[in-house]
This record gives structure tokens, sequence and C-alpha cells, in this order.
């Protein structure tokens, strides 16, 4: 069994890049035992780009 993380990055509304730095945040929850498993983006919004997108982790349960 396992157990998930679902991390929410949000997106600038007019350069859409990422308000956090994702390779951090990976980096970070790796060392806590994650294992990071996928980034999910939702679909789009009317201007053609996502207002976020999410990290997913995952780990054994302990």
């Amino acid at each position: 069994m396992y157990e998930y993380k679902f991390i929410k990055i949000e997106l600038g509304k007019w350069n859409s890049k990422p308000k956090e730095e994702y390779q951090d945040i990976i980096h970070q929850y790796a060392n806590q035992g994650w294992r990071f498993v996928q980034i999910f983006a939702p679909a789009t919004l009317g201007y053609g780009s996502a207002a976020y997108f999410e990290l997913i982790f995952e780990r054994p349960l302990s």
C-alpha cells in the first residue's frame, strides 16, 4: 500500500510561470522519503494555458 501527496503549483496569470520552483519542491519531498510520480496539468483555461499544475508523490505506508 502507498500514500500519496498532491502539491498544487499556481501559475502566473500573465506569464504562466510557476510561482514556486518545482525542482526545489521535488528535492524537498524526496529528502522526506517521497517518490516523485508525475506532474499533472488540468484542462486549459479560455486563453489556452492552465492556471496551475500538481506534483504527485508517493511513498510506502509505514
